[in-house]
């Protein structure tokens, strides 16, 4: 149990970012959320937390919903950057818009929050960050190509943040998600998976809470697939 332990989560109100928020409200952590649905800030309602209705694109947004928490209860333990989906197209019809709309949903959403919550952190000598990435982070697909490119360059950012912030007890790894039943599901994408079946948004909350704990306290800078084997190490 994480007694008085806060946790933000961003992107919040739905799927895996919504299940993580009820998995760690479950373990103890007092949650504030942010979606730009409204949904998050009912869901925060139901939890007995605080939640902001807006944008992990904005700056503005994500410094309000940590001002919040740090008003209400002083500190900021662990930060869980979801997202929602960037544009899809075939590689070369993707405009120049588009590909800014990806980096936007799909990085800058790391690190807009990472600029805010790492000074506090900084201050309490501990924290954890963790990022709902993508299974094709690696092994890029047609389907996915914004995500792919910008969650590689996350995986970097990760790593080059473990390097910089290990040392202050400040954590920051991915989890790479296969196919979760949030999606959209098909045989065909179902039977891909060696273990025949859709992961479950319920499984991704409870590897964000181990992640989250203190038996993972030796664990940053990493990037782990969360996938039913779908993406085998070569």
């Amino acid at each position: 149990m994480a007694q008085n332990k806060v946790a933000l989560i961003t992107a919040g109100g739905s799927g895996m970012g919504a299940a993580a928020a009820r998995r760690l409200a479950r373990d103890g952590y007092a949650v504030a959320i942010l979606s730009s649905s409204g949904k998050g800030a009912a869901l925060a309602a139901e939890l007995g937390g605080l939640g902001v209705t807006g944008s992990n694109q904005s700056n503005d947004d994500l410094q309000q919903l940590a001002d919040l928490a740090l008003a209400r209860w002083g500190r900021i333990d662990v930060l869980v950057n979801s997202a929602g989906h960037g544009p899809r197209a075939a590689l070369l019809e993707i405009t120049d818009d588009q590909w800014h709309t990806g980096l936007d949903v799909y990085l800058m959403n790391v690190i807009r929050a990472a600029r805010i919550v790492t000074p506090v952190m900084q201050q309490q000598k501990a924290g954890a960050i963790i990022n709902i990435s993508t299974a094709w982070a690696f092994e890029p697909s047609a389907m996915f190509p914004t995500s792919a490119v910008f969650r590689a360059g996350l995986a970097a950012y990760t790593k080059l943040f473990a390097d910089q912030y290990a040392a202050e007890n400040i954590r920051m790894n991915n989890i790479l998600p296969g196919w979760i039943d949030s999606l959209p599901q098909t045989d065909s994408r179902r039977d891909s998976v060696p273990m025949g079946r859709y992961g479950t948004s319920e499984e991704i909350a409870a590897t964000v809470a181990f992640l989250a704990s203190e038996g993972a306290g030796y664990i940053t800078g990493q990037n782990l697939r969360v996938d039913g084997g779908l993406m085998r190490a070569l």
